[in-house]
């Protein structure tokens, strides 16, 4: 596949990359990222590139903070000379996922179920900090899709008060990639017998066959994603390498910087 020809509503180009920094998952560790983003400024040289790998939202307690400061150093980043608004990339994780999900619950075809399975994988956080509660939402899942219609709209307020958290669910991406197609990075994973354009769910909750990557997938030289599910480390292998230091259950914020032959020349933990 040439990676030129990817939709930008779904994937977003990392173009004139040198190399590339990539944040694995936050989990709403907002003491983290701002120690990941101080150490981050010090070492951010020209041509460099920067891609989140998703999950910002919970299960950790501070979500508001979290984006927050994502949108600070987004700022701080922007006043560097050369930089472009496009240089810097946001994915979409399965936290997120889930919050676009939830907003859009009246649709389910069981609310309450659907409700209980993404608490289970912590969304309770980020309903919290959004002004949600999780027993008054129990009770109106009860009450019919009029009343979901509702609440939910009052969730999309909450995130609209918030100056830039929509504007930064709106520039969420399934997947990153630079413009010469050298380095695709996830969110979750990718199954490597399916194209890139079919991976749906995959980009979110893996396929369990990341390890399998021992060849170049769809002529990149490296797949490189910011969460495991299976909470195994940071992995970097030949073809495919994992950023998750484990922020967020016990472990540490990482970001590693690849050049466009894949190779890590640097890392960060926080």
């Amino acid at each position: 596949m040439n990676a030129k020809v990817l939709d930008p509503d779904r994937f977003a180009p990392l173009t004139g990359a040198r190399r590339v920094w990539a944040v694995g998952a936050v989990h709403a560790n907002v003491d983290a990222l701002r120690s990941l983003h101080a150490a981050l400024a010090q070492r951010f040289r020209h041509g460099d590139r920067l891609v989140y790998l998703g999950n910002y939202y919970g299960p950790g307690p501070d979500v508001i903070d979290t984006v927050d400061e994502l949108l600070l150093f987004r700022r701080e980043l922007m006043t560097r000379a050369g930089m472009e608004p496009w240089d810097i990339a946001y994915l979409r994780g399965a936290q997120e996922q889930m919050w676009n999900k939830l907003l859009q619950l009246q649709f389910a075809a069981d609310p309450a179920a659907v409700l209980e399975w993404m608490l289970k994988q912590g969304l309770g956080e980020t309903l919290k900090a959004y002004g949600g509660d999780v027993e008054a939402a129990r009770s109106i899942l009860r009450e019919g899709a009029v009343a979901i219609t509702r609440w939910t709209s009052t969730l999309r307020n909450a995130v609209h008060a918030r100056l830039g958290h929509d504007e930064l669910i709106a520039t969420l991406r399934r997947a990153a990639y630079t413009s010469g197609g050298e380095l695709l990075f996830v969110h979750a994973g990718i199954d490597p017998a399916r194209p890139l354009t079919e991976q749906g769910d995959t980009f979110w909750w893996g396929s369990g066959h990341f390890a399998d990557i021992v060849d170049p997938y769809d002529e990149f030289h490296k797949v490189v994603r910011g969460y495991d599910r299976a909470h195994l480390g940071v992995v970097d292998g030949t073809f495919a390498a994992t950023v998750d230091g484990g922020c967020g259950y016990g472990g540490r914020l990482t970001a590693g910087c690849f050049d466009t032959a894949g190779a890590a020349v640097d890392w960060i933990e926080a």
